[in-house]
């Protein structure tokens, strides 16, 4: 791998003057000096616009247009990224420290891998500081899969070229399109994943990001047509396990 490895940082966000500027300073932050940051947005009206346009020193692309959702916003992102590696991080997210990309590209280049991963925590909306939930992922392998497991979709960074191989996200799937990726890449096509055991992301509780129950149920009948979709054989009790998977996270600490 070439040492001067570029990284893009797509960041999602629509009607997010809350919270984008946490997001954005988190990157202007970074140790890592080949990144390119990509700014989606979808739109917005409350002033998003205004905190882009102040920071546009560090961002290289953005948009604001109507789009069909957040995976489709996504898609837009990784079509214009030049990056060899591409993470994504939403705007309800940041980083918690300088090194994260860094060690990121560490990663790649130890491992020559086709993606990392790591691990996640829920901090309170306004106090981010305080930690609500802990999401520890652990080692990917195909039986955690079938029993429910699903990584921190924001600590997931992937060479672009995997993207191009594999197809962008199903924008058809509205609240599981990351867990078809992700069943699509790992499962499905076996690529070469590595599991960073350190916090990639915080992310707030309360944000876009995360579900309501009505979103989650829908989320759980699309989770069944990911493995549909993908000409896989959906495992039993899927729609109990996957919930499952999350009870531990209000247990154990970092």
């Amino acid at each position: 791998m070439s040492k001067e490895l570029k990284i893009t940082i797509i960041t999602v966000c629509f009607n997010s003057i809350k919270t984008i500027q946490d997001t954005i300073d988190s990157i202007r932050t970074q140790d890592y000096d080949n990144i390119e940051y990509i700014v989606i947005d979808g739109g917005s009206s409350d002033g998003t616009i205004d905190i882009i346009k102040e920071n546009l020193d560090i961002i290289d692309y953005y948009i604001s247009e109507p789009d069909q959702g957040i995976y489709d916003a996504m898609n837009k992102g990784i079509l214009a990224a030049k990056g060899d590696i591409i993470g994504i991080l939403n705007s309800d997210d940041f980083y918690p420290n300088q090194f994260i990309i860094s060690n990121v590209i560490k990663s790649f280049k130890r491992e020559d891998c086709d993606a990392v991963y790591g691990d996640l925590v829920y901090v309170d909306e306004k106090n981010t500081t305080e930690i609500v939930r802990y999401w520890k992922a652990g080692k990917y392998n195909t039986t955690k899969i079938k029993n429910g497991w699903m990584l921190p979709h924001p600590t997931f960074f992937v060479k672009s070229l995997i993207y191009k191989r594999f197809d962008l996200y199903n924008i058809n799937l509205k609240q599981a399109a990351d867990y078809d990726m992700i069943l699509r890449l790992l499962y499905k096509y076996n690529i070469d994943v590595v599991y960073m055991p350190m916090i990639l992301v915080n992310m707030r509780i309360g944000g876009v990001s995360n579900m309501n129950l009505l979103q989650r149920l829908k989320a759980n009948k699309e989770d069944s047509l990911a493995w549909k979709n993908n000409g896989l054989r959906k495992p039993f009790f899927l729609r109990l396990r996957k919930p499952l998977q999350k009870v531990r996270q209000f247990f154990i600490k970092p």
